[in-house]
Order: C-alpha cells, then sequence, then structure tokens
C-alpha cells in the first residue's frame, strides 16, 4: 500500500464492509459487493462493483483503489487481475470464530483504527461466551445445517460453532474443518440416519423450500421433519464470515433451537 491508512478501500465481500461501518471507517470505502446488505444504508451509499466470483474491474480502477479487500481463493481470478494491474490487494481466508476476530483486529490495524478493532472483537467474543454460558435443557437438540441443496452441503465451521454455542449438537462435526463446499458434501441417507431435530437450511442466496427438504426419500422420519422444525436463517446474516453472523445469525440460530425462550 503506498497509502496508510489506505484512504480509498473496495470491499469485494459483504463482512469487511460491515467492519469498517461498525468501526467508523466506512468513509474510506469507495466500492462495494453486490451483496453488501448490512448496514441497510450501504446500497445507497456506496456503488457496487462485483458479486461474488466475478467483478467488473474496469469500474474498481476508475475508483483508483489503494486497498481492495477480498476473501478466499473463490476471488483468485479477480484478484490476479487487479495484482496485474497494480492494485494492493489483501485476501481474507477465515473460517471459523477465531478467524472472524481476527479478521476484524486485522482489518482494524489496516485502517489505523487498532483499538477500536480489539474493543468491537472482544466484545462479540464476551457475546458469543455469554450465549454458549446460558443454560439449555439436556439432551442438546441434534442439527443439521444445510448450506445448499444440490448436492446437500453441509455448514461451514463458523457455522457449525455456533449451531453448538446455541445449544444445539452438530450432526456432522467432523466436516467443519473442510473449508472447502465441495468437501462437506453429503448423502441424503447419510444426513437422514443422523436423525436430526432440527433443520436450519441457508442456501447461499437461494430462498429454502421446506416442501422440498420433507419430501425428500426416507425422510419422512426424521424428528425435524415429522415435527415441523426446518427453518430458514438468511444467508446474509450466517454466511458471510464477519459480524453479522455472531449477532444476527446467532440469535437466529437460538431462536430455531429455544422457540420459546429466544
Amino acid at each position: 500500500m503506498r497509502n496508510f491508512p489506505p484512504r480509498r478501500i473496495v470491499c469485494l465481500t459483504e463482512e469487511t464492509v460491515e467492519t469498517l461501518y461498525l468501526l467508523g471507517e466506512q468513509d474510506r470505502i469507495v466500492g462495494v459487493s453486490g451483496y453488501a446488505v448490512r448496514p441497510s444504508q450501504v446500497r445507497r451509499e456506496k456503488p457496487r462493483v462485483s458479486a461474488f466470483i466475478s467483478a467488473d474491474i474496469p469500474k474498481i480502477l476508475a475508483l483508483a483503489p489503494d486497498l481492495v479487500l477480498a476473501f478466499s481463493d473463490l476471488q483468485a481470478d479477480i484478484v490476479a487481475e487487479l495484482i496485474r494491474a497494480g492494485v494492493a490487494v489483501h485476501v481474507f481466508n477465515q473460517r471459523d470464530l477465531a478467524g472472524i476476530l481476527a479478521m476484524i483486529r486485522t482489518l482494524g490495524a489496516m485502517v489505523d483504527a487498532t483499538d477500536r478493532a480489539e474493543r468491537l472483537a472482544t466484545d462479540l467474543a464476551r457475546r458469543l461466551a455469554a450465549i454458549a454460558a446460558m443454560p439449555r435443557p439436556a439432551p442438546r437438540p441434534k442439527v443439521y445445517f444445510e448450506e445448499w441443496d444440490d448436492p446437500l452441503i453441509s455448514g461451514i465451521g463458523w457455522v457449525s460453532e455456533l449451531v453448538e454455542i446455541a445449544g444445539g449438537a452438530d450432526v456432522l462435526p467432523h466436516l467443519r474443518a473442510h473449508k472447502a463446499a465441495r468437501e462437506r458434501i453429503v448423502a441424503p441417507d447419510a444426513v437422514r440416519e443422523t436423525m436430526p431435530d432440527v433443520i436450519m437450511a441457508s442456501w447461499c442466496g437461494k430462498k429454502v423450500v421446506p416442501d422440498r427438504i420433507r419430501k425428500r426419500p426416507g425422510w419422512g422420519d426424521i424428528p425435524a421433519v415429522r415435527n415441523n422444525r426446518i427453518v430458514e436463517i438468511k444467508s446474509t446474516i450466517i454466511l458471510q464470515p464477519g459480524p453479522a453472523a455472531l449477532t444476527d445469525g446467532l440469535d437466529a440460530i437460538v431462536k430455531a433451537l429455544w422457540p420459546t425462550n429466544a
């Protein structure tokens, strides 16, 4: 980066947008992902320059950013093109709760807001601890979290952790360490055999259709299906590895697990 702290930042995913707003550093943002919806004013305040795996490179370059923030190998092609154009890029790759908190602290340091970022990360960590410490009746409800429906893909690391913090038991915990979605593909029969009490679904930007889940062969005997406990968790609050997942996303999981107490 030629400038420190950077004055013109483009964010290619939503979690860095929300974090910069929470840090009071939103004036540095000159372009955002089309998926950025938090806080609500971002859609009218900031020009949209990208989807998730595609971007309007000329539009980004015209904004003259001194830093572009990206996420994961899925944006590698965009990043490579920007680097070839001489743009400074930082790629985050957080896939668990510790990584999300580290992202907040790192981004804070990058915009010279280290103290504010530390306070934000600490407050979020305390919130997680407080919710995890709440007394819940035993046994823990068994939860299957579905990130995609064709093929079936189970929840990523931070989602699995949040289910447990909320008082649930992930029925496929061994998959949480797999970063790539293709490594979390599961067979319908494998899910059925776990007999989850609650099914939570967030089809990555596509509306969840509970009836499709109910009609899967052999799934009628699953307790979650039998008891009509199929709950959509909006992807904007759970599949973004940032503050949204630790606040509204976690609250939605708690409500799905404990509807009479949430």
